[in-house]
């Protein structure tokens, strides 16, 4: 019988035949695509005809495309709905998969013809976006190593493997942490809790088969209950569990797993002529350099550090008022500081999660989808690959455009946090091939029967992940290695920030965020207390995400530390970090870093990003409509369709005109008065 992953996929919108597929099929498929690959890859080096433009860059690019087709298929399951079988095969590919990147970035034969159209490309004719991609590939072959020679290619070689093993074992130990770990919870424990959040565990706990309520080490359900939960001791049980992630000991321990990873990253970058990783890694982002981003992160730094140590003051009054001894801890910020923002802001959580339901919230970010750029979203009734999964054909002006998938629901196999990625990515070169654009995130699941509430933070995450999601619907490029979010580091998160501020624009919550039960519109002064308290607690967020960022860059940024949790530790104290707070992402669980290299002295990139999408909506709001079209098609045709088209800061100047300073930032957050 044919492979599922290797036949041609005949039904609606050509997607993956998920119920044919076996966990079985995933190996051979990939040995199979991999041996067509090696055959693309040598009729490309080995052709006696001289290089051009189609015979070896188009070339390149279609050679690969099986293996990309069950990749993009694997991957995505991998990563949302693990299992042993799954796992044990990550755990195989990763180096082999390394391997063959290094075997097409050193092929001595392929390169010679990249570098010659290089070095002859002002003849050849190219237009702009066909030079991109000459450039990107080129850029691509040398970070890779192909200009090394003898024992220093072999022993990158040796190295990428490595370093892919170890980001795949970090991945895996973290979620098995996350998975083997639940806190029981007895109707006692669940006194002084809100309903949503008791509802909540009791469904965690059935999803676990734990005969009665849990907390998960799940965002959607700690945070919450660390932020209502009365029981002081039982907080600190939970957070320190959670922040114990990938530090427990034994098998699953990754502080080891990140001193290797960040030795051999530092020895990848002396192999390649850097002085440091960072300053390989940052060369092509927006940043450029180490000081670039250390300027930024500081420059937002002090504010912040003054708006949190003036907060944790006031809560720790509140603490003693409640007649705790001793200062106020980690385990205590959330409950105290929702207690004030009640008080200040008259903001109830319980009273305010009807009113973000997440069906809701998914039709408003269709719909604001379609009052900017036309889009049109239609459920599909198809087998996914989760039953919680769920799809839509996307169209505009009835031509098909994508199929979103969505997959919301927290559950032991899926890694934690939310995301974006493709099972197929946009493209041209051989007649139109749209993608498949798949969300994940972990919110809780409600009980059967009951609707699914957000809090306001995931609210935003689910307008953040689907802002990345338009960048890869409306991706419009020739070429697939340059579509959709395949840009930048520091500019990939501009979509996705961006697409946030919708959610605050009031007519929008006017028209979808509606109660419940009764249906009802969340009444008007709700709404203003709601964003007005936008920037409560902000010197917080603000600290713990840049505390993370400082020590990522400063892992990479000169020789590897020999004990990271030292060096963390120093950072920490260098820069003051309060003691009521901790980094967002400890270094044992710091996936942006260690789960492959994606985010490694990029975590910054969040903040980058944030400079620039302040400014971004500023220029719909300069209009006085924030849909106005002038303005979005500006937006699509300069970021949201151009791929990586060109360089991201000749794309933000010719959206917006010019690159902003921090200013927006600061006063989006709520922090320029403590920036003087």
């Amino acid at each position: 019988m044919t492979n599922p992953l290797l036949a041609d996929w005949t039904g609606d919108f050509a997607l993956p035949p998920f119920d044919a597929i076996q966990d079985a099929d995933f190996a051979p498929a990939i040995e199979a695509a991999l041996d067509e690959a090696r055959a693309g890859i040598a009729a490309i080096a080995d052709t006696p005809e001289p290089a051009d433009f189609a015979n070896t860059i188009e070339a390149l690019e279609r050679a690969d495309a099986t293996l990309s087709k069950v990749l993009g298929v694997f991957y995505a399951l991998a990563g949302a709905d693990a299992n042993p079988a799954r796992e044990a095969l990550q755990r195989d590919l990763a180096p082999k998969l390394a391997a063959w990147s290094s075997e097409v970035a050193m092929n001595p034969a392929l390169f010679a013809r990249v570098e010659a159209l290089w070095q002859d490309r002002e003849a050849l004719g190219l237009d702009a976006e066909q030079a991109r991609v000459l450039m990107v590939t080129r850029r691509g072959f040398v970070r890779a190593g192909a200009l090394l020679q003898g024992e220093a290619r072999e022993r990158l070689k040796a190295v990428m493997q490595r370093l892919a093993a170890l980001g795949t074992q970090f991945a895996q130990n973290l979620l098995a942490d996350e998975r083997d770990w639940a806190m029981d919870l007895s109707d006692s424990d669940l006194a002084g809790l809100p309903g949503f959040v008791a509802d909540a565990a009791r469904a965690a706990g059935k999803e676990r088969g734990a005969g009665g309520a849990v907390v998960t080490l799940s965002r959607s359900l700690i945070t919450p209950f660390l932020a209502f939960s009365p029981r002081r001791d039982l907080r600190r049980r939970a957070y320190e569990a959670y922040v114990a992630r990938g530090a427990r000991g034994g098998a699953t321990d990754n502080r080891a797993i990140a001193a290797e990873t960040l030795r051999l990253r530092a020895e990848r970058a002396q192999l390649l002529g850097y002085d440091s990783f960072a300053d390989f890694k940052l060369e092509p982002e927006m940043a450029r350099t180490s000081q670039a981003v250390r300027d930024l992160l500081l420059k937002v730094w002090a504010p912040a550090r003054a708006a949190a140590e003036r907060d944790a003051a006031r809560l720790e009054a509140m603490l003693r008022a409640d007649g705790h001894d001793g200062p106020l801890e980690p385990w205590d910020w959330h409950y105290y500081s929702e207690k004030l923002r009640q008080a200040e802001h008259d903001l109830d959580e319980a009273a305010l999660k009807p009113y973000l339901q997440l069906d809701r919230l998914i039709e408003a970010a269709f719909d604001v989808a379609g009052r900017l750029f036309g889009l049109e979203f239609r459920r599909l009734e198809t087998g996914l690959y989760h039953p919680d999964a769920r799809a839509w054909e996307v169209t505009r002006d009835g031509a098909h455009m994508a199929v979103f998938i969505g997959d919301y629901f927290a559950r032991g196999s899926k890694r934690s946090g939310a995301w974006c990625t493709t099972m197929r990515r946009q493209g041209k070169l051989d007649g139109a091939q749209r993608p498949i654009v798949v969300n994940v995130c972990n919110f809780s699941k409600p009980e059967p029967g009951r609707p699914a509430l957000l809090g306001w933070d995931d609210a935003r995450t689910l307008f953040h992940e689907f802002g990345h999601a338009l960048h890869n619907i409306l991706s419009d490029v020739t070429y697939e290695s340059i579509a959709g979010t395949s840009v930048a580091r520091d500019f990939v998160e501009l979509p996705s920030q961006l697409f946030e501020h919708w959610l605050e624009v009031p007519e929008v919550l006017a028209r979808f965020a509606t109660h419940a039960e009764t249906g009802e519109a969340m009444p008007e002064d709700m709404r203003a207390r709601l964003l007005g308290a936008a920037s409560h607690d902000m010197g917080f967020q603000t600290v713990e995400y840049l505390a993370s960022a400082l020590v990522d860059l400063a892992f990479h940024d000169g020789p590897a530390p020999a004990d990271p949790m030292q060096k963390q530790a120093e950072v920490l104290e260098e820069i003051g970090l309060p003691r009521a707070i901790r980094m967002r992402h400890a270094t044992p669980h710091f996936a942006h870093v260690f789960a492959g290299d994606g985010y490694s002295s990029g975590y910054y990139s969040y903040m980058w990003s944030e400079v620039m999408d302040a400014d971004a909506f500023a220029a719909f709001e300069e209009t006085g409509d924030p849909f106005d079209p002038a303005t979005a098609a500006r937006l699509e045709r300069a970021i949201l369709s151009a791929g990586n088209g060109q360089d991201p800061g000749e794309a933000y100047i010719a959206f917006r005109g010019g690159l902003p300073g921090v200013e927006p930032l600061l006063k989006g957050r709520g922090l320029l008065g403590d920036a003087a």
